[in-house]
């Protein structure tokens, strides 16, 4: 049947169209499922010519061969766009820097005795104690003396170490050494004619009761009003506690944590393995990773009604209680400096968490309890490639509502018909509409494919008069469509993953969230966004994170495996309500070119919504490869002006760095390499 407008059909005709549409829907949905049957059987027929081969006696003997070739990719892929021998030069002249970076955040960094002075005396407006809660199971007596010892050496001298002890009979070291030190402590405060008194508490327990039994015992002693969590075989920084009442005093810090890293179990601190620089508090990062871990310090007030550890979750009981603690917390505070050193040994979580596999389904069952008690239902939870512990949730996507999909177009047909094609041909996802906002084209062909697209009743084509101007462009296309989401979308995009739209649309749906983002490569497969910084490159505008890495790159601490929050994403492929979208105000037109996408979703964040990048929508973005930066003539001057009006609106956002990016971080790479500060000693 002819398509008639709407409004002439007759009911019977209406109902007719609707049941055609429908059948073409269901036609194309059995192609794509005979596509996915065919590419699934082609997987398994290669699967098995693979394994043949791996069973012959040549696969074995030309192993040298083989690592030989791998070693030169692994290397060419860590390279990327250092390739040259100037870009080479750089990458070592980078390692070299990041190498005495690390150095900063050892031993190097604890303060001299002057500064360790001045730390003790400072008076704070507020009487705080903390409670150091140590769990004591037959610990290793150097490791025990090292962990007493970096809590006795604190600058900040107002808390209590309370050691509850489930060591076996073979252990009895363990409350001679823990007595030891009481008396030594005792002996200290008297001395010093201290008000404070028996700062070492210790309780030998009838039987070992567990991680989250034995943490509980200590609870129990604990008069502070601030309670800490403190491994038996770990260290401090001796500033962590002045740099935590500093948090409460000056910004009402009830929940607090700060930077980790991992050493070496029987060496120094300084022989540290994992660096780990964290972002400020982001929930979606947290529900996926327990990024937060030590140092954690909060008001006792968020436990009232409330478990400190629950046993269910005995091997990640840490992570359910920061994620009930976190939701109740008024202010969570990160201090963004390196003050817990995380002992990694035999047997260890931090060697390696197989050491402890109960752990993984501990940490499923916390955040499934968390997302229950947040509201969600039927969502998914499963461990992704980075970690056992890293976790892909996928929410539930609420109803069908229909995405608007916004496509700026200018000739350039053949991205087009690779767009729509990929868009039309792979997703998943059937209630959308794609609005094509042609703009100033000049070719006879594009025109012609424009007809042709409007065959399909789900895409439109609409008119843009004027210089060219993203934003204009883009909010004209928003203004006529008539989902209930809005995706804008380069042309020069091609969708890769088959369940895109749904990835993005399961965030956007949340009342909590601002803009979605998607995971995109070059054409090369190097990744090309992934999340954008704040302030980062030359310009200290804002960039991409993990730019041109390797698309199978794991990420910094596994990032590029889970969804996260992060300041901004970038409009090449960008998922927002429409309501949300107009009530913004849509993009800023004096940001006519660049920019205008970092500037939307500043805008969200700073209404309250958290703003998420997902590696699980994938898109190829192709021409700005080829395209390059606008570094000449009138595009840099363009380009020029455009930042200096985006870093004289958002002066004090850049001040403060971007939330989500450590400020340990250079701002001159998007690898997540450290800064350097030579008059740091």
């Amino acid at each position: 049947m002819e398509q008639k407008d709407l409004e002439q059909m007759t009911q019977e005709e209406a109902l007719r169209f609707y049941r055609e549409a429908y059948k073409r829907e269901k036609k194309k949905g059995r192609v794509l499922e005979g596509k996915l049957a065919d590419a699934e059987h082609k997987s398994a027929d290669l699967e098995g010519r693979l394994n043949r081969i791996k069973g012959s006696i040549f696969w074995r003997m030309s192993k040298p061969l083989r690592s030989l070739v791998h070693w030169m990719r692994r290397t060419k892929e860590r390279l990327g766009y250092y390739g040259s021998i100037k870009g080479i030069a750089r990458k070592l002249n980078a390692k070299m820097i990041e190498r005495k970076a690390r150095t900063q955040h050892g031993t190097a960094g604890f303060p001299n005795a002057e500064e360790a002075k001045r730390q003790r005396e400072t008076k704070f407006d507020r009487d705080i104690k903390f409670s150091i809660l140590v769990p004591l199971y037959n610990t290793p007596e150097k490791f025990l003396r090292q962990a007493i010892e970096s809590v006795v050496a604190q600058t900040y001298e107002n808390w209590e170490l309370c050691l509850a002890d489930g060591s076996d009979a073979e252990h009895g070291s363990v409350e001679k050494i823990c007595k030891e030190y009481m008396e030594k402590d005792r002996k200290y405060l008297q001395q010093c004619n201290s008000s404070l008194s028996n700062r070492i508490v210790y309780r030998k327990l009838s039987k070992n009761e567990g991680i989250s039994g034995n943490t509980n015992a200590c609870y129990s002693m604990a008069t502070g009003n601030y309670i800490a969590l403190f491994d038996h075989d770990d260290v401090l920084h001796p500033s962590v506690l002045y740099e935590y009442m500093k948090a409460i005093c000056e910004k009402g810090a009830d929940y607090i944590y700060c930077d980790e890293t991992t050493f070496k179990g029987n060496k120094t601190i300084d022989d540290m393995i994992t660096l780990h620089f964290k972002p400020d508090f982001a929930p979606d990062n947290l529900r996926a990773n327990n990024y937060i871990c030590h140092f954690s310090a909060f008001d006792r007030k968020l436990l009232e009604g409330t478990e400190l550890f629950r046993s269910q979750f005995d091997g990640s009981q840490d992570h359910d209680m920061i994620l009930r603690l976190t939701s109740r917390a008024k202010c969570v505070v990160h201090v963004p400096k390196l003050l817990y050193y995380w002992r990694s040994h035999a047997g260890s979580v931090a060697s390696d968490i197989n050491a402890k596999s109960y752990a993984i389904e501990a940490a499923k069952g916390a955040v499934a309890a968390h997302l229950t008690e947040q509201g969600y239902k039927n969502f998914e939870i499963s461990s992704t490639k980075a970690f056992e512990t890293i976790f892909r949730i996928k929410y539930e996507i609420l109803g069908n509502p229909k995405v608007s999909i916004v496509i700026p177009n200018k000739d350039h047909i053949e991205d087009l018909k690779r767009c729509i094609t990929s868009i039309v041909e792979k997703s998943t996802y059937d209630n959308y509409e794609i609005v094509i906002v042609e703009n100033n084209s000049v070719t006879e062909e594009i025109f012609e494919y424009y007809k042709k697209l409007e065959e399909n009743p789900a895409i439109r084509v609409i008119t843009y008069e004027g210089d060219f101007n993203y934003s204009k462009i883009n909010n004209l296309g928003v203004s006529q469509t008539t989902g209930d989401y809005v995706l804008l979308l380069n042309n020069d995009t091609q969708v890769i993953t088959l369940d895109w739209m749904e990835e993005l649309l399961m965030y956007a749906q949340r009342k909590d969230v601002g803009a979605v983002g998607a995971k995109l490569y070059y054409e090369d497969n190097t990744i090309q966004h992934a999340g954008v910084v704040l302030g980062l490159g030359a310009h200290r505008t804002a960039g991409h994170s993990h730019y041109r890495v390797s698309y199978n790159n794991l990420g910094y601490m596994g990032r590029l495996c889970y969804a996260q929050n992060v300041m901004a994403v970038t409009g090449a492929c960008l998922m927002m309500r429409k309501s949300l979208f107009e009530q913004l105000g849509g993009l800023d037109e004096s940001f006519a070119v660049s920019l205008n996408d970092v500037d939307l979703c500043i805008r969200a964040w700073k209404a309250g919504y958290v703003n998420v990048f997902t590696p699980f929508a994938e898109l190829y973005h192709y021409e700005s490869v080829s395209r390059g930066l606008d570094d000449r003539g009138e595009k840099a001057q363009r380009y020029n002006r455009e930042s200096e009006a985006f870093r004289a609106k958002w002066k004090d956002l850049l001040e403060q760095g971007d939330p989500y990016y450590n400020p340990n971080f250079s701002l001159d790479r998007s690898d997540f390499a450290l800064k350097y500060e030579p008059s740091v000693k």
